[in-house]
């Protein structure tokens, strides 16, 4: 799976304008919605959120990873967004939230769904490559280094 087939540069904000939890996730499900990624946009907010009523997404090392199924999504697609400061996302290592990759999907897609999570998750865990990501000032920048990481 290539990230940047289920990334466009328009679904990458930085920085985001919202500056807490709800806020950034609904703005990335806006950001979906508007690239036509997404149709039912507020059923999609309530997937997301309401998964992360059940558990943190926020997974450490200052990434959170909120995501939901919905049936107003008709392919695989992600949303990135980076806080103008840190924010709480609860994360388990209680520690704030510096990037925000929100993955929404269809209901019966669970292995791209998952096959996603677990590629964003590889990347964000090598050290270089994270702090790259939290230092890039712009959303062509954060764009500009998935691209790169995908071509290796």
């Amino acid at each position: 799976m290539n990230l940047l087939d289920i990334l466009t540069p328009e679904c990458i904000k930085a920085p985001t304008v919202a500056t807490d939890k709800r806020g950034v996730i609904d703005e990335l499900v806006d950001a979906l919605a508007a690239a036509g990624r997404v149709a039912g946009a507020d059923a999609l907010k309530d997937a997301v959120w309401t998964r992360e009523q059940t558990r943190t997404t926020g997974i450490g090392h200052g990434l959170a990873i909120p995501h939901g199924k919905s049936a107003g999504v008709s392919s695989l697609a992600m949303a990135i967004g980076k806080p103008p400061a840190p924010i709480d996302f609860q994360a388990i290592d209680a520690k704030p939230v510096r990037l925000v990759i929100l993955l929404a999907s269809p209901p019966d897609k669970t292995a791209d769904h998952i096959q996603a999570l677990a590629k964003i998750s590889k990347y964000m865990m090598m050290e270089s490559f994270r702090e790259q990501m939290y230092a890039a000032p712009s959303a062509a920048e954060i764009y500009q280094l998935l691209k790169t990481h995908e071509a290796r």
